[in-house]
């Protein structure tokens, strides 16, 4: 047998873990890059579909908030008056330093706010402890103590209110069941700002709400725990329910500064829209309508707006800066 008859053994190679090499007549796989581009086209097709079903919400966002926020801030350096205005730098602001009816109305704002806050929120607690006991009708009582929050705030409620602690009304008149002489509360400087307290407070079915949904998160075993211990009602109040409590009361404390910083309606129509008698229910807004819509300045009207969003802004974030003494959260050491 000769060389060239001897038959050439190829031995297959050992396999190194990488793919195979295509054959030369096979066809080339699609690229990576073509996949994705299906994916990409896909979600920015999704992307656009979401933008512009939320067009609509960013046209109001800019043509009702933001769009006034910076008219009125530019507005605040002008003497803007009907449709005239001259800029004149920090005038407006200026003037605030020597406005004694705009520090009045920040008084009566900050009493207003600091009084019937508290006793609002210690009402809706209060009524809510009681609900939560289990009472039949419950979805009754809820209704009929959430009425108050979505009516006190109305145009028929202050002119209601008027009505009653008029020098003729219902108030009076309960009190010569007495014998007791009553008088024009609302006409009075000492009392016209406590009639309004007193409609704050009686607005408390929003808050109430909000608490008895706080108390039932409340797991039972933790008053089941403090029986066992022998802590009474008291006790498992103060120690189980107010800590368990403090998130819900500090997001009502919160809602409740803001709305009473913007109350306008209730003083409005009591006062006939003077802030009288003597400016004793002279709200911050309703000094800012008056320079606005009764006086027309409104470049000095856009300069208290922006006063009252600063002292809101203000007492917002001490409220967040204290919480942390004071708020319990489950997850907290």
């Amino acid at each position: 047998m000769t060389d060239n008859d001897v038959a050439v053994v190829r031995t297959k190679p050992r396999s190194s873990g990488a793919p195979p090499e295509p054959a030369a007549d096979a066809p080339a796989p699609k690229p990576e890059r073509a996949k994705r581009g299906i994916g990409t086209t896909i979600r920015s097709r999704e992307r656009w579909a979401a933008l512009s079903f939320m067009s609509p919400w960013f046209l109001g966002l800019l043509a009702i908030t933001v769009g006034p926020m910076v008219a009125s801030f530019y507005l605040s350096f002008t003497d803007y008056s009907l449709g005239v205005g001259e800029w004149i730098g920090t005038e407006n602001y200026e003037r605030m330093l020597d406005d004694p009816r705009l520090a009045q109305s920040v008084k009566v704002t900050a009493i207003y706010t600091f009084v019937s806050v508290p006793l609002q929120l210690a009402a809706a607690l209060g009524l809510a402890l009681l609900l939560d006991r289990g009472l039949r009708g419950m979805s009754f009582y809820r209704s009929v103590f959430y009425l108050p929050s979505l009516l006190g705030a109305s145009v028929a409620i202050a002119i209601m209110w008027r009505q009653v602690f008029g020098s003729e009304g219902l108030v009076n008149q309960v009190l010569a069941l007495f014998g007791i002489q009553g008088q024009g509360w609302v006409s009075h400087p000492d009392y016209a700002l406590g009639t309004l307290i007193i409609l704050n407070v009686w607005t408390f079915g929003s808050p109430m709400i909000i608490f008895l949904a706080g108390l039932r998160q409340i797991p039972a075993m933790y008053y089941e725990a403090a029986k066992v211990d022998g802590a009474g009602v008291i006790r498992r109040f103060v120690n189980v329910t107010l800590p368990l409590l403090t998130p819900i009361i500090f997001f009502n404390l919160v809602l409740q500064i803001i709305n009473s910083f913007q109350s306008f309606t209730q003083a409005f129509i009591v006062s006939s829209g003077k802030g009288g008698p003597a400016d004793s229910t002279l709200f911050l807004t309703l000094y800012l309508y008056d320079q606005g819509f009764t006086k027309f300045n409104m470049g000095y009207a856009s300069a208290i707006a922006w006063l009252l969003l600063a002292i809101i802004a203000i007492f917002t974030a001490l409220n967040f800066l204290m919480s942390k003494f004071w708020v319990f959260y489950g997850d907290n050491d």
